[in-house]
């Protein structure tokens, strides 16, 4: 798997559906690499880099939600055997979220199930309260939400290499407003923390009007970032959420 969007960090020729994770703002797709150990060997993790960090640090950061949807559809398209399955957390959601909306509506193709996670739905939509062109106030962001090791986000350097990244995750999610169209054929799960001060369980629900087909809505304990602590129960509720709709639970079993 070449694509520069795509990042896989282990191959499983004999995978059933490939689960494709979306990072938040500012995040990476190495954020994901955990998870791998813990799904069962019928799925394939692949994470989603998106330009401006990492490896793509040189790539001009992608600051509109259509140009970013765009660019990602396209790498999965060519990716679709074994079936999909997408995973978004915070600004990853809304991502997802319209990525699978792009993959109905120009591709014709259905994912199994898509999962959004801290994030409210679109008709909930808001904008953050940073001031994006303030350095300061976008750092000390990052430090209130959580998600970064505390020594890396005091560290220098790496404020000035990830504030660009971050600064363009928040004009893209900003600017973020969602289309009119028809609810999507696919499955949503919801996953949010029980104290997260971005989004609440109330608000989650309201995914559900973004499927014709099955909702499940699950809170956590934790914050924000409840996905790091919880990081296993989060996984077996994916791969429930997998053998719900794919129908091969005795393959899928871990």
């Amino acid at each position: 798997m070449t694509d520069p969007w795509l990042r896989c960090f282990q191959r499983r020729p004999g995978a059933l559906v490939r689960l494709v994770c979306f990072p938040h703002a500012g995040g990476n797709a190495a954020f994901y690499r955990p998870w791998v150990a813990l799904l069962p060997p019928s799925v394939e993790l692949v994470a989603v880099q998106y330009p401006g960090r990492l490896d793509r640090l040189d790539e001009p950061c992608i600051r509109d939600m259509p140009t970013m949807v765009q660019r990602i559809t396209a790498a999965l398209v060519g990716q679709w055997h074994p079936a999909l399955a997408l995973f978004g957390h915070s600004m990853g959601a809304s991502v997802a979220f319209e990525v699978a909306r792009r993959l109905e509506d120009a591709y014709g193709r259905e994912i199994v199930r898509l999962f959004v996670s801290g994030r409210e739905p679109p008709q909930h939509q808001r904008r953050s309260k940073v001031d994006v062109a303030d350095d300061d106030a976008l750092w000390m962001e990052v430090r209130r939400l959580g998600g970064t090791d505390v020594q890396a986000v005091d560290n220098a350097a790496l404020r000035a290499a990830a504030l660009p990244a971050v600064r363009g995750d928040y004009q893209l999610i900003d600017g973020y407003r969602t289309r009119p169209g028809r609810p999507l054929a696919s499955p949503i799960s919801a996953m949010v923390g029980d104290v997260d001060t971005e989004t609440n369980a109330t608000e989650m629900a309201g995914w559900a009007a973004h499927t014709s087909a099955d909702f499940t809505l699950r809170a956590f304990p934790g914050d924000h970032f409840y996905l790091m602590a919880q990081r296993s129960a989060v996984v077996e509720e994916v791969r429930r959420g997998l053998l719900a709709v794919t129908a091969v639970e005795r393959d899928l079993m871990p």
